[in-house]
């Protein structure tokens, strides 16, 4: 489901941090149900896999994040080793205005995965970028959130990123390998907090 070949060609852009895009990283013969069949989302936040309701096709995706083909081409393209990192797969429906402000993630993290799953992207703001410092125009590469579209990057202490403020539907998943398993308890725990609190 996830083209391998593509990460391993795709060159990796070195600054302003390691990182890669691709426009379309997916099966074309399992994208338009990936991108029919994502789990409705109407608050804002990040939603662990087993918080929601999954189709089988994002439950074959998920066997394809975690396989050792993915793992490796990772290791390989990031010379970090997540070959047996622990992973944390979170979900993203809806984006409030306050989303998408400029940040590095955790430290417990040792690289971060942005899948879309957005048919579309007409909408001017809401677009990834890619920073070269904490300012939001400071930037070095800005990605749209179209179906299939994969960003990856080495989490740094510069690794600045954000979109400018968008409100509204924007599908997406993210793919986190962590520095131990410590780390991944008390992630999901602070998600599944969160989802329960949305939920009154």
């Amino acid at each position: 489901m996830i083209n391998i070949a593509l990460i391993e060609q795709t060159p990796l852009n070195n600054a302003p941090f390691p990182y890669m895009a691709i426009p379309q990283a997916l099966s074309e013969t399992h994208l338009s149900d990936l991108v029919a069949e994502f789990p409705v989302i109407n608050s804002g936040g990040s939603f662990n896999e087993e918080d929601l309701h999954l189709t089988e096709t994002f439950k074959n995706l998920h066997q394809a994040i975690d396989s050792t083909a993915f793992r490796q081409a990772l290791t390989d393209k990031f010379h970090t080793d997540v070959t047996q990192a622990p992973l944390m797969i979170t979900y993203r429906g809806h984006s409030r205005l306050k989303d998408g402000r400029v940040h590095t993630d955790s430290k417990s993290k040792l690289l971060t995965i942005l899948i879309y799953f957005n048919q579309d992207w007409p909408a001017e703001t809401g677009r990834l970028r890619i920073l070269n410092s904490e300012d939001m125009n400071d930037v070095a590469d800005e990605i749209n959130p179209t179906a299939g579209c994969l960003i990856a990057f080495k989490v740094t202490d510069n690794c600045w990123h954000g979109y400018p403020p968008f409100e509204g539907t924007r599908n997406a998943i993210q793919i986190n390998f962590l520095a131990s398993e410590a780390a991944n308890k008390k992630h999901k725990f602070f998600h599944k907090v969160s989802a329960k609190l949305k939920s009154f």
